[in-house]
């Protein structure tokens, strides 16, 4: 178990609390709450999953679009080359 918290249980629970009261008191010095941390953490995780399907949406449309093209040009190359070789 000191291996995995990095040394003795209390040293480091107490290394923890003193982080802890710095760190609090440097954030409540900026004015810094801590619903605000979660609210913005939420926010930014939910931003990302809508970016990533953003880019998903994108992709899908200039697939299909590129698509519309390709497709029909192979099936004709395909055919084209089917006829020539077949003769």
């Amino acid at each position: 178990m000191d291996k995995f918290l990095g040394g003795p249980l209390i040293p480091t629970l107490f290394k923890l609390l003193v982080a802890s009261v710095i760190v609090g008191i440097l954030l409540a010095f900026f004015g810094i709450q801590p619903v605000d941390l979660w609210r913005d953490f939420l926010n930014t995780v939910a931003r990302i999953w809508h970016m990533g399907f953003d880019a998903i949406d994108w992709s899908v449309r200039y697939i299909l679009l590129g698509a519309v093209v390709v497709i029909p040009v192979w099936i004709a190359v395909r055919l084209w080359t089917y006829l020539t070789t077949r003769s």
